[in-house]
């Protein structure tokens, strides 16, 4: 929508209006600040960032400066968690998104109210070329300025100054803290779209009135009471959706009708060979569309599917996608497909999609082929729950056991929905409401408690001024108690032998921060002079507090520590040296890893301990044995050469510019700390480390393995940590020299024979005359007297101090026979073992080994899981195996029954 008499070239694809508002705000004295990651560095009190002011929120609060008053963002955010979880409207509403960019202008204690309200105008109307008289404000009600200024600055009637509550136009970023009110620009988009004789701003939500641009005055800190009190320098911050925004300005009646989402809708077209709005409807290219590019972003920031925090989120967007692809007849991994259409919408401001796409693809299509594999064992579990139900004579599946399978198994309730009812049954849908509700409220209920834990050490703290790190350059200090805290309280000292947390002025202490852990040491009082100097107390951990202040753990010794006192700080040098090596190493390796398997292969996490590294990096597959010798080879080359390790500091961009990479989670201010090995690795971080590779020693590598979708481990060791590791080994390898009764380089193939002897005696067990053989004859002769049902003959029976692969062998034999379901039981002295195995076609039907095996396991106190034709269980119940085999029994007849009255006799 724009003027009709306008000449001048007017922005209207996404990335013209995104060029156009930083340029605009660029020449009016704002600095363009990066979108930061959709991680929000240091806080712990969100999920994503969900909005543009979330990089400042230590600017707004005091606790940073900038070398700059004014600032402009295109913020990329996530709205699918938390407080601000836009999820489930997603696709079923014109505006809903998970991922969306916020355009935002940024005042700290520079201008105000009338220049933001200016800016505003002037873009929408004089850039954007929209209709004056067709733009509304609202406006808190008690905020007579706004008003004022409004009048003056647009020359708007007091008849387009709506007056709101609290509730829609008083901001506020906590329950204390900064806070004030906010003003609206909105659209007015036509009578025509009038949802009835009521309707206007404030009394519908009709899509007559499109909301623009949120302006928030933060004019006020509220106490604990409520009180507000003005803030001495008032600032500004600014939102507006790119994709709405772009919507109007291509005329577009959803923001799925736009040049963001159009190129997606159109590729999932192709994909599912169906038209959106005329073979199916829109809504599901909608979901698919707007969580592809939640996914591509988030993977692109380190958040990978997995099973907690931020990587269930991302695994729950993409699941929601894929269901919505298989609604649309798309039955293959489709995801990776769609990853190269977002990079290129996106390429002008977030390059990084399209560079990094096939890494990001590898990662989204793991979790589909998962999720897959998921929707079958959901299955089983969902038929295993309505069987139970219907009979025990219930026609309604419970709200807890669909919600066990919505949460245990991803699996959608839709799903559960149309399974029940093909056995003709309901799912109490509000039950299932409920048990979500609950699960969110303990979510919420646990983020309430880190945030009231913050706000209250920021409480309790607000006099002390922040410590003095020191620790870079030296290992001892003489510090001064500035505060001390015991049982969560300030009080004025610690009584010997108490535990609590002091702070000092200044620390050699290292706060836990960017994956290393915190250093450990003591703390002596001051002797005179030919005295020893008395131990004070012990350091055991440090962390940093929301505005600064280091906070020790300490456990007195022997004497009273006052706020006040001064003492001698001393950090553990040998701990310190096991950190420093470590993280030095681990800088190493991330620098071979990215040689070795790609630049792809980036960093997503890590911890760096006394004893060992421990590194997350985004890879779709296993190292293969080449690759993992090949980048030990590469970081202990770096270790010969005994490269310097320089550390110095510069602004940000300028370390961006030389190819700095900046470190998972890590918050950075305008000043950086730059950790170099020269040649090898360039990046961020505030950590310590060695000062030259040599020092490292020798680096190994001890493990590596899958911890999520696209998500690989690896931990390693280094300097005497190494020794230790190689004490370990040759240990090892002596005692299986000894034991095996061969010299050590013989080990590998005297274990290969042993190996294949026991395959050889299993393969004997099997021939007439072998403890196998007599069993499955013996059962044969009895055939008539196994238990039947439908047709299905089930054969139960206990095979002590037999190994699983042997009862296997047995029970292959036996579903050559005829029998339907094989359930096999073995006693070794401390541990009991259940193989249940069912043929092909009756499993099809619904006879599931694994549901079967579970109802054992349960009896012997374990667990159990395989696949539908055959799964196995254990546990430490030894004397209750014969009542676990009964158990198989009747569950292997119920679900049989079950089978054979839905006419699926095999």
């Amino acid at each position: 929508m724009k003027s009709s008499d306008s000449k001048e070239s007017v922005p209207t694809r996404s990335s013209e209006i995104r060029s156009s508002f930083l340029r605009f705000f660029e020449e009016r004295g704002h600095t363009v600040v990066p979108s930061s990651s959709l991680v929000p560095a240091g806080d712990p009190t969100l999920l994503f960032t969900n909005a543009g002011m979330v990089q400042f929120k230590d600017v707004f609060l005091g606790l940073e400066k900038r070398s700059y008053t004014r600032a402009v963002t295109s913020q990329k955010c996530v709205r699918a968690g938390g407080k601000h979880n836009d999820l489930d409207n997603v696709g079923f509403t014109r505006r809903h998104h998970t991922f969306f960019e916020m355009l935002g202008n940024f005042s700290f204690g520079d201008y105000f109210k009338e220049e933001a309200m200016r800016y505003a105008w002037e873009f929408l109307t004089g850039v954007l070329k929209l209709p004056p008289d067709r733009l509304w404000v609202t406006i808190f009600r008690e905020d007579d300025e706004a008003a004022r200024l409004w009048r003056k600055v647009a020359g708007l009637p007091s008849s387009r100054i709506v007056r709101m509550g609290e509730k829609d136009n008083f901001w506020a970023m906590g329950d204390t803290g900064p806070c004030g009110p906010c003003s609206e620009l909105i659209l007015d988009r036509g009578e025509e779209l009038a949802c009835g004789p009521s309707c206007g701003i404030g009394s519908c939500d009709c899509d007559r009135w499109l909301e623009l641009w949120n302006l928030v005055f933060m004019q006020y800190s509220r106490d604990a009471q409520g009180n507000l009190t003005p803030l001495p320098r008032p600032s500004i911050d600014t939102g507006m959706g790119l994709e709405r925004i772009a919507s109007v300005m291509q005329g577009a009646d959803s923001n799925f009708d736009t040049d963001l989402f159009i190129p997606i809708i159109r590729r999932v077209e192709e994909i599912s060979g169906k038209k959106a709005g005329e073979d199916e409807p829109v809504f599901p290219y909608r979901v698919i569309a707007d969580h592809i590019r939640a996914c591509s972003f988030l993977a692109c920031d380190g958040v990978v599917p997995s099973n907690e925090g931020r990587g269930y989120v991302t695994r729950r967007i993409l699941r929601r996608a894929v269901r919505f692809g298989r609604a649309l007849g798309i039955s293959r991994p489709f995801t990776a497909e769609l990853v190269s259409v977002v990079g290129a919408i996106m390429q002008d401001a977030y390059p990084e999609i399209l560079a990094r796409g096939n890494e990001i693809g590898e990662i989204l299509e793991t979790e589909e082929i998962r999720f897959m594999e998921t929707l079958e064992d959901g299955t089983a579990r969902a038929r295993e729950f309505i069987e139970e139900a219907k009979a025990n004579g219930e026609k309604v599946l419970s709200g807890e056991r669909a919600f066990v399978l919505y949460d245990t198994f991803g699996f959608p309730i839709d799903l559960t929905r149309d399974m029940a009812r093909e056995a003709g049954m309901t799912v109490d849908e509000k039950g299932f409401e409920d048990a979500l509700e609950r699960q969110r409220e303990r979510a919420r209920a646990s983020r309430k408690a880190e945030i009231e834990e913050m706000e209250r050490l920021a409480e309790l703290l607000k006099d002390v001024p922040p410590t003095r790190f020191c620790g870079y350059s030296q290992l001892e200090a003489d510090v001064k108690i500035l505060a001390v805290l015991k049982d969560g309280e300030k009080v004025r000292k610690l009584e010997a032998d108490e535990e609590g947390v002091l702070v000092f002025d200044v620390s050699p202490f290292y706060a836990t921060a960017g994956g290393q852990v915190a250093d450990q040491g003591m703390l002596t009082l001051p002797a005179s002079p030919g005295e020893e100097s008395r131990l004070a107390g012990v350091v055991t951990d440090v962390r940093k507090s929301p505005l600064g202040a280091y906070l020790h753990t300490v456990k007195a010794s022997g004497e009273t520590l006052v706020e006040g006192q001064t003492l001698k700080a001393r950090v553990d040098e040998e701990r310190r040296k096991g950190l420093e090596t470590h993280h030095t190493a681990t800088h190493l390796l991330h620098a071979a890893l990215r040689k070795v398997l790609g630049p792809g292969a980036l960093q997503s996490g890590s911890l760096v301990l006394p004893s060992k590294l421990r590194f997350d990096f985004a890879h779709g597959r296993a190292l293969t044995p080449e690759e993992r010798r090949e980048i030990e080879k590469t970081v202990n080359s770096w270790v010969r050469s005994d490269l310097p390790v320089g550390i110095r500091e510069m602004k940000l961009e300028e370390a961006r510019a030389k190819g700095a990479i900046a470190l998972f989670g890590e918050k950075y201010g305008e000043v950086v700390r730059v950790v170099e090995v020269p040649g090898v690795s360039l990046e961020l971080c505030g950590g310590t480390h060695l000062k030259r590779t040599g020092e490292i020693g020798f680096f190994k590598i001890v493990s590596e393995g899958a911890v999520g979708a696209g998500l690989r481990r690896v931990e390693a060791v280094a300097g005497k940590a190494y020794e230790d590791y190689a004490v370990e080994i040759e240990d090892i390898l002596k005692g299986l020299a000894e034991r095996l009764e061969v010299p050590r380089a013989e080990i590998l193939s005297r274990i290969d024979s042993l190996m294949a002897e026991m395959a050889h005696l299993r393969e004997e067990a099997k021939k007439p005359g072998t403890r196998g053989s007599e069993i499955v004859a013996e059962i044969l002769r009895n055939l008539e007297e196994l238990p039947v049902a439908g047709n299905r003959k089930i054969a139960a029976y206990r095979l002590d101090n037999m190994a699983p692969d042997e009862m296997r062998a047995i029970g292959d034999e036996l579903k050559e026979k005829g029998i339907s379901v094989v359930i096999l039981g073995s006693r070794s002295s401390d541990k009991a073992h259940l193989v249940v195995m069912v043929r092909k076609d009756d499993s099809r039907a619904g006879v599931d080994a694994r549901s079967i095996v579970r109802a054992g396991a349960a009896v012997l106190g374990g667990s159990g899981g395989g696949r539908a034709d055959l799964a196995q269980a254990g546990g430490k119940s030894v004397d209750r195996l014969d009542e676990a085999i009964a158990q198989c029994v009747n569950r292997a007849r119920e679900l049989a029954q079950t089978a054979s009255g839905n006419g699926k006799d095999g």
